[in-house]
């Protein structure tokens, strides 16, 4: 097959996909992308990655509500006058695999016609029952004009549902995002954990964290990952539990992994960062020797600390599910997540997993301590949690699961 991938930031969660393609070696892999190929991820040698331009900004003083939108279709033109000049040398996909999320594929259908096109659909924003309005702290409640910049937000994605064959989601939760009427035409298939590198380790080697602590198997450590640390995804509770926890488990050594500065979702702090706000609410009120906050840990250093951690905290916003989760799981850390509808997916209370009150600090430090204390029932949920992972969400079952939807959907079995 001739097989078009179109993801800003190529591979994004194409990358497994491509790597299986290439080991048939019966396709012809073409891939759109504005930024620059990461060499580093073992991109195949046999595909051909080529970058659009734009050629415009923001139109100044555009309407702030059409911002978003014009953003999506300048990216979208220039993807288009790339995907051009591939049709003008001969190149007609079988099929077109994109990621609509910044807009690129929306004139795609324009170009091949006749393309079967498959979507990764991640969120369609509602205005209840998902991450807006969900925290009363930091979203101020909306009237009109929030509903109609949601409104705003989610119309290329109407776009794109309209030209789609067929679309892809990662996990119920959020194919549940999007309107029913959609839904219809949504596998959920997830991008798959590598099982065979995020594993169990009985016996892992001893960590240094870039302040120099030394982390050994059999400490109480207790991780806590966001790509960025912010309330969207609950650093803030967490925060605010430290001081109760190392009162109940003063032993404990709290290991924090992310982007100390700025935000990947919702509003950035007002004043300074999220996580120098928090900590100044507990100053005085914890020992921050047994707190470390590592900023952003490459890979082969982040499998060794949860395989070293006794206890792993998740907590989120109803909206995407961090990868880190099940990563989490995979290498068979006890789990303490938020009673949220991306956690409760995977997490099942007092069977894999405890659950918390996403706002309650003192309920997470409880159910954290009490994993701590009791090293018997957190073993039982950390073999649980790797079986869960196991049975859904092995990569290798995934991509198998991916490239058969994308065969039905290149040869018309299914779609529109």
């Amino acid at each position: 097959m001739r097989i078009l991938f179109v993801h800003q930031n190529f591979p994004g969660q194409y990358v497994h996909i491509i790597k299986r393609l290439a080991q048939h070696g019966q396709h012809r892999l073409v891939a759109l992308g504005l930024n620059a190929l990461d060499h580093g991820r073992g991109i195949p040698e046999s595909l051909n990655h080529l970058r659009y331009r734009l050629d415009r900004g923001n139109t100044e003083g555009v309407h702030p509500l059409v911002m978003e939108t014009e953003t999506k279709v300048i990216r979208a033109e220039g993807c288009a006058r790339a995907a051009q000049q591939l049709k003008d040398k001969g190149f007609v996909p079988d099929l077109i695999c994109a990621h609509p999320g910044w807009g690129e594929p929306l004139f795609l259908k324009a170009i091949w016609p006749d393309s079967p096109l498959l979507c990764y659909q991640e969120f369609f924003y509602n205005e209840q029952g998902f991450d807006s309005n969900f925290d009363p702290e930091f979203q101020e409640d909306r009237d009109w004009h929030g509903q109609a910049k949601l409104t705003m937000k989610n119309a290329y994605l109407h776009l794109t549902l309209e030209q789609a064959d067929w679309n892809i989601s990662p996990t119920h939760f959020q194919a549940s995002s999007f309107p029913e009427h959609c839904r219809r035409r949504i596998s959920v298939i997830h991008d798959g954990v590598d099982t065979r590198k995020a594993v169990p380790n009985p016996s892992p080697t001893p960590l240094t964290l870039p302040d120099g602590t030394l982390l050994e198997k059999g400490q109480p450590i207790v991780t806590f990952v966001n790509r960025c640390l912010e309330p969207y995804r609950g650093c803030h509770t967490f925060i605010r539990a430290i001081p109760e926890l190392q009162r109940l488990h003063p032993e404990a050594r709290l290991v924090v992994v992310g982007k100390t500065e700025g935000v990947s979702y919702g509003a950035a702090c007002p004043d300074g960062e999220w996580r120098d706000q928090f900590l100044a609410e507990i100053d005085g009120q914890y020992d921050p020797t047994r707190v470390h906050f590592t900023g952003t840990l490459p890979y082969e250093q982040f499998i060794p600390l949860l395989q070293l951690s006794a206890c792993h905290v998740y907590l989120t916003y109803p909206f995407v599910m961090s990868w880190s989760l099940l990563e989490a799981m995979a290498c068979g850390c006890p789990v303490v997540g938020s009673d949220t509808g991306p956690v409760r997916e995977v997490i099942r209370h007092g069977q894999n997993g405890l659950l918390v009150n996403f706002f309650s600090p003192g309920d997470l430090a409880a159910a954290v301590a009490e994993l701590l204390q009791d090293r018997e029932r957190a073993a039982a949920f950390g073999q649980a949690a790797r079986r869960t992972v196991e049975r859904t969400y092995d990569l290798n079952a995934c991509v198998t699961r991916q490239l058969a939807l994308m065969d039905l959907v290149a040869s018309g079995s299914i779609g529109v």
